[in-house]
């Protein structure tokens, strides 16, 4: 796969008005042709002086009936959400252009170049982590990690339960609010548990809904309302990264920077 890491390596070469130099960062080339458009790979001369450089080698890598470009404006950095529509595109070869004008391609997409990880939330309210790591993710936070992500949330009010965590979550029983007789049906977790026993003593159903408790593949991140689970490592036995429940996108970013680096490491 070739998907350049930096835009300012690739150029536009429909028209020429340095005649045939291009600018010394080029690294690619887009051209225009009466088949539509074809990517070249340029070297510009190394010796040479001057923001243009003459070309000192070119090759087509990818012609003309094998490229196609992306008719939507894209955020150029959400690097592993370019490669998976190139990879449904087709073609060799996917052109995308930028919200910012700006343009790249991917060459041979392979989306088993990108590390993946799986993301536990629930909903209802807003999955929080989820939603997180997508707007992370389309704002290129993650774009030098070759990572992708896959979702998995469960809905929590699907679960056949009397009473619910929160009225956050728009739950019309609730055990941050209401008061319980005894032998209700409890959707909680660990520290759901704990309120019932030091409130009310035992004497309930409690279905566990702590999204740690769904954890099946790895490296995996998840959240916890539990501050001493946080942190990278074997959970269940397998490796991920637990972060608070109401952790902020920088903490969420540094805990994926780390799952990544250790999990690499482990391999």
């Amino acid at each position: 796969m070739i998907f350049p890491r930096q835009y300012k390596e690739v150029g536009i070469a429909s028209t020429r008005p340095c005649g045939e130099r291009v600018y010394f960062l080029s690294r690619y080339l887009i051209h225009a042709t009466p088949l539509g458009h074809e990517v070249l790979a340029v070297t510009p001369d190394p010796s040479g002086r001057g923001l243009m450089r003459k070309i000192v080698d070119t090759a087509i890598i990818a012609k003309a009936e094998e490229t196609g470009w992306y008719p939507e404006k894209v955020h150029l950095h959400d690097r592993a959400s370019l490669v998976r529509i190139a990879c449904e595109s087709g073609r060799r070869c996917t052109i995308f252009s930028g919200i910012d004008e700006h343009t790249t391609f991917v060459l041979d997409p392979d989306l088993s170049s990108f590390q993946s990880v799986v993301v536990y939330d629930v909903i209802p309210p807003r999955p929080s982590l989820s939603s997180c790591i997508r707007e992370l993710e389309q704002a290129g936070m993650f774009s030098d990690l070759d990572v992708r992500f896959e979702h998995t949330l469960r809905d929590i009010s699907q679960i056949d339960a009397d009473v619910y965590p929160c009225r956050a979550s728009g739950f019309l029983r609730t055990l941050d609010t209401d008061l319980l007789i005894g032998g209700e049906k409890v959707a909680g977790c660990l520290t759901g548990k704990e309120l019932l026993r030091e409130c009310y003593g035992n004497g309930f159903e409690v279905t566990d809904i702590c999204p740690l408790s769904m954890v099946a593949g790895e490296p995996f991140i998840t959240r916890c309302c539990r501050k001493e689970r946080e942190g990278i490592g074997m959970y269940g036995g397998r490796f991920g990264a637990v972060v608070h429940w109401g952790a902020s996108p920088p903490e969420i970013f540094t805990a994926v920077q780390r799952l990544l680096a250790a999990w690499r490491e482990r391999q």
